[in-house]
């Protein structure tokens, strides 16, 4: 089971107080674990990868043990901290603005 934190914006279109929980079918990785998301929680499919193309919305970060992985292959493994639910995968909304 991977816990995943959601930012206050999608935990309310998911519908979700605090943290989530998913099961990942084979290995844990950034695509398996929104796979898994948008299958429990419909209403944020397409907020975090792009209907078309697949890739990671440009306001969206990922952090997996405390490491910003948001750019890293998203096919990778993720920390078997991560994958073994001990500590949560992170959603966050980056900020931009001047």
């Amino acid at each position: 089971m991977i816990r995943v934190t959601l930012p206050y914006h999608l935990r309310n279109l998911a519908r979700a107080d605090g943290e989530v929980s998913v099961e990942v079918q084979g290995v844990a990785t950034v695509n398996s674990v929104i796979d898994a998301l948008e299958a429990a929680f419909p209403a944020i499919r397409g907020t975090l990868r792009d209907y078309a193309t697949g890739r990671r919305r440009p306001m969206v970060r990922f952090f997996a043990c405390g490491k910003d992985i948001s750019l890293a292959d998203p096919n990778a493994p993720l920390p078997e901290a991560v994958a073994s639910g001990e500590e949560p995968f992170h959603v966050i909304g980056a900020i931009a603005g001047g």
